[in-house]
């Protein structure tokens, strides 16, 4: 379930992990067939909150608004001593209440104050990694991660990471044609591995040619072959040890890693998009049989490929987009 959304904010507000909870669950796309959400911001009180951008932002809502909440976004601050203990309260009702949360940046120490995150994996932005590990020994904070899911708690990394976290919700509770579609609007990438690096050595191409964006484009376009490192580092006129450092540092993953969840992308948009056999569907995505491809569904997304169908065949009312 996945409809009633409230955004958690605290002064100073910042604004671009704000937009990123109003972007992907405030606007109304129903014209492209895309779930409408019910959408509400809420803060420790109503009334003006400053960003630490210079600018006031309204807040219609207190911690009133968690309660029946299918998702509370806490969205990123400063770092601050103390927590505000009705907010706190608020978001510990709504988890036991069955709420999910996710946290964007620094939004997860409100989240270690709740206690929300004790004994589960925990994220946040790389420079306040240690920090919310010393506040909150009894989690264990992986600093170099985009995302970690430890359902029904959600951490994120910074700015974009949040994008990323709530996509990867998107995807799966409504399915990976609804979360393509929003990040086709936001003209973002669809899916980002949790377990990718927050940073990466080359984020933009070089003019010398170097990058691998065309041999990236040629393994989605051909996923259903079988694709060894020494192959991809000839075809980049690299040697297969330069080549696997190279991959590292422009994707955040290994190979096998990225190959496996582009895998599992097209396994989910053909589960959702066309009425093939498993063991079709799993030749054309490259893991040769359906028992190969039970194992990889089950392990990255907790549930069978049938399942998965039966939750989100003709669940997305637009026309599936089938392209790797």
């Amino acid at each position: 379930m996945l409809n009633n959304v409230v955004a958690v904010v605290l002064e100073e507000i910042h604004p671009f992990e704000l937009g990123v909870a109003c972007e992907v669950f405030g606007l109304d796309r129903s014209g492209d067939g895309l779930p409408v959400y019910e959408f509400a911001l809420a803060g420790e009180r109503t009334g003006p909150h400053r960003t630490h951008a210079g600018f006031s932002i309204d807040v219609p809502h207190g911690p009133e608004r968690l309660a029946g909440a299918d998702l509370v976004v806490v969205t990123a601050t400063g770092l601050r001593d103390s927590y505000p203990p009705a907010l706190v309260e608020a978001l510990r009702a709504a988890v036991e209440g069955g709420a999910r949360v996710l946290s964007i940046c620094s939004g997860a120490f409100l989240l270690g104050e709740a206690g929300l995150l004790d004994g589960r994996r925990s994220t946040t932005h790389w420079r306040h990694a240690a920090e919310l590990a010393r506040r909150y020994p009894r989690t264990v904070v992986e600093p170099d991660v985009l995302y970690v899911d430890e359902d029904p708690v959600i951490t994120s990394a910074g700015t974009a990471a949040g994008i990323d976290a709530c996509l990867h919700l998107v995807r799966r509770l409504q399915g990976a044609e609804v979360a393509r579609g929003i990040a086709r609007r936001m003209v973002v990438a669809p899916h980002r591995e949790g377990g990718q690096a927050q940073f990466v050595a080359r984020p933009l191409p070089e003019e010398d040619g170097a990058s691998l964006g065309g041999l990236l484009d040629r393994m989605r376009h051909q996923l259903d072959r079988e694709w060894t490192v020494e192959q991809l580092a000839a075809r980049a006129h690299m040697s297969p040890r330069t080549f696997a450092r190279r991959f590292q540092q422009e994707t955040g993953t290994t190979p096998h890693r990225w190959l496996t969840g582009q895998r599992v992308l097209l396994a989910q948009r053909l589960l959702e998009g066309t009425d093939e056999p498993v063991d079709s569907i799993a030749a054309r995505c490259g893991f040769g049989n359906g028992a190969t491809l039970r194992h990889h569904f089950g392990r990255r997304l907790g549930t069978t490929p049938l399942a998965y169908r039966r939750t989100f065949a003709g669940g997305w009312q637009g026309e599936p987009d089938l392209r790797v």
